[in-house]
């Protein structure tokens, strides 16, 4: 049984265009009314909230959700942000109004791979260099929370005599994502939870392991780390009409777009990659073919089933300490209700 303690969250598209990984919604796709419904439908189906994503060529990230909080009451946003999009004073006050404003239900999830980074007047360096800042951020951010006129003059980033209002008693927690040396080490020491993307068991195993004994050895100063996984879930009313789905979805993928090269690059999204080369399915119903033919992040694996098979996974991942569940799959808006209604319940019980 999962404890009451975990979270379980979904995911909603703020995206340009309509079609988001088979989304069948066109015509709005992105408007305050559609977007709308979903984080309604979140509420009320059991899950606390949503990560929303970010990306150059995507409607702003941060606006998306303050308008998604102002029209709900429990709905919980959590925000994607990039360090070098935003500066972290910057940031710290965006984030800190609306904690306010919402009432202490702001997440934040901090991404720091790879982006269109010259369309906003960011500049690329080398991985390290990449999350060194990333690093520097989330350290200054976390400062700005706790303490008035702070000052820092550092590699990256540089502020004098800031005091953030409104002060809070709570801050937002800070998810990250990111599996290189470099990511790791930041997750280690900086992060609330780290999130993983749809790994075999052993994999996420050996990484929640050897990131403890990092946040260890680097003398991480935060309450323990938590854990968390992104994946798609892909639930029908049998194991075999899931199958059935799930490949069909694959045929159809088949001849459309590649993987975008940006995410190629990650060395998360690789790992993914890789697992196609051990099977289609691995553990029990992890599914690794959609990476093959242009899925990205939780679009790479799916866990695939009826909602006890489905389930069954998620608990085995929760009993390694994974606490913090991001789950998706399209089309969006019915599959919040179908999820919510019957794997939900099962995972609770």
């Amino acid at each position: 049984m999962i404890g009451d303690t975990t979270e379980f969250l979904w995911y909603i598209p703020n995206e340009d265009r309509p079609g988001h990984r088979g989304d069948t919604v066109v015509a709005g796709h992105n408007s305050l009314d559609a977007l709308t419904a979903q984080a309604r439908a979140c509420e009320e189906h059991g899950w606390s909230g949503a990560l929303i994503g970010t990306g150059w060529g995507r409607p702003d990230t941060f606006t998306v959700a303050t308008a998604l909080t102002a029209r709900t009451t429990t709905f919980r946003p959590l925000i994607a942000a990039r360090p070098g999009y935003w500066r972290p004073a910057q940031f710290a006050s965006a984030a800190a109004t609306l904690q306010h404003l919402s009432g202490g239900r702001v997440l934040i999830n901090i991404v720091s791979g790879k982006d269109n980074l010259a369309a906003y007047g960011d500049s690329e360096g080398d991985q390290s260099q990449r999350y060194a800042r990333t690093a520097e951020f989330l350290r200054i951010v976390r400062k700005l929370w706790a303490e008035e006129h702070v000052t820092h003059q550092g590699r990256h980033f540089r502020v004098d005599d800031a005091t953030v209002v409104p002060r809070l008693a709570e801050p937002p927690r800070l998810y990250f994502g990111g599996a290189s040396e470099a990511a790791e080490r930041v997750a280690a020491t900086e992060a609330d939870v780290q999130l993983f993307w749809g790994e075999p068991l052993s994999g996420v195993r050996e990484r929640i392991e050897r990131l403890r004994a990092l946040g260890a050895e680097l003398g991480r100063e935060h309450r323990p780390l938590e854990f968390g996984l992104r994946v798609t879930t892909l639930v029908r009313d049998t194991t075999e009409q899931a199958w059935a789905d799930a490949e069909a979805k694959v045929a159809a993928m088949a001849g459309g777009t590649r993987l975008d090269p940006l995410w190629a690059a990650a060395a998360g999204q690789r790992r993914l990659l890789a697992l196609a080369e051990r099977g289609d399915v691995l553990d029990d119903n992890l599914y690794t073919a959609p990476g093959r033919y242009g899925g990205g992040g939780a679009g790479t694996t799916w866990l695939v089933g009826s909602a006890q098979d489905v389930a069954r996974s998620l608990r085995k991942y929760q009993e390694l300490g994974i606490t913090h569940f991001v789950l998706s799959d399209t089309p969006y808006l019915s599959e919040i209700e179908r999820q919510g209604e019957r794997l939900l319940p099962l995972l609770r019980a």
